[in-house]
């Protein structure tokens, strides 16, 4: 028994008992992308509708492209957990999550398929156009959840799925030697880094001091915007990659 008609066209329902009421909103306005962790997507799938392990996504995308809906868009499905973006920490409540089956870093991270990628953009377009959601905010769990999760990681192609119209991305700032801002470092510089960080949406304290957490959101931005190299370093490629992103922020809000 499906449970449900599907709110994305050709997707599969297998309905999950993980999910709640949306709470505050009715309609959400953010997609979180993740992948799955586990060996298997059929593993996967089980565990997200087993009522024992207190999780959920709306939507699950196999590596062939098959797309499994398990919680209706209108409900809140439990996939992002301690989170928070803009400084709205009931993640859940504003989004629909998507699960991509991938072993992920522990279990043999691996590239994902054009055919799953493809299935990814195509869902993801059809959410954007139920919800209007902006494209700055179709994320990473690891941006939601910076130090916690580091999914879908380094290899997820955001790239095509913003030249798909999915998402928000710039061109990366070429990395070339030069002075950097790391652990340990204080100051006004320092500040300005973490007041963009946040500006963009990252939950990061404007405390001047380039603490452990700074470090480790200066690491989830790198593993979605500059990919070539996560070290949690602020070089100058990192900085004008930001400042890039918040510049075509402003100008898209412009027009």
């Amino acid at each position: 028994m499906s449970g449900f008609l599907p709110d994305q066209p050709g997707a599969e329902v297998r309905v999950s008992p993980n999910f709640g009421p949306r709470l505050g909103t009715l309609r959400p306005d953010m997609i979180v992308l993740h992948y799955t962790g586990m060996v298997s997507g059929a593993g996967a799938e089980a565990w997200l509708c087993d009522p024992a392990s207190e999780v959920s996504s709306h939507y699950l995308v196999h590596e062939d492209g098959r797309i499994i809906q398990m919680v209706r868009e209108s409900d809140r499905a439990w996939h992002a957990g301690k989170s928070s973006w803009l400084g709205r920490t009931d993640i859940n409540s504003c989004s629909v999550g998507i699960e991509i089956v991938n072993p992920g870093h522990s279990l043999g991270y691996k590239a994902f398929p054009r055919r799953q990628i493809d299935a990814v953009i195509d869902l993801c377009a059809g959410i954007v156009d139920r919800y209007s959601v902006p494209s700055a905010r179709v994320l990473a769990h690891s941006d939601v959840a910076p130090g916690r999760k580091i999914d879908p990681g380094e290899k997820f192609p955001w790239k095509a799925l913003f030249m798909a119209g999915v998402g928000h991305l710039v061109t990366a700032a070429p990395i070339k030697p030069g002075a950097a801002l790391k652990a340990g470092d204080t100051g006004s510089d320092v500040e300005a880094l973490q007041s963009m960080l946040a500006l963009y949406g990252y939950g990061v304290e404007i405390s001047g001091i380039y603490d452990r957490q700074t470090e480790i959101v200066v690491a989830a931005f790198q593993r979605h915007f500059r990919r070539r190299l996560v070290d949690g370093v602020a070089d100058n490629s990192t900085t004008r990659t930001l400042e890039r992103l918040l510049a075509s922020v402003k100008i898209a809000l412009a027009k």
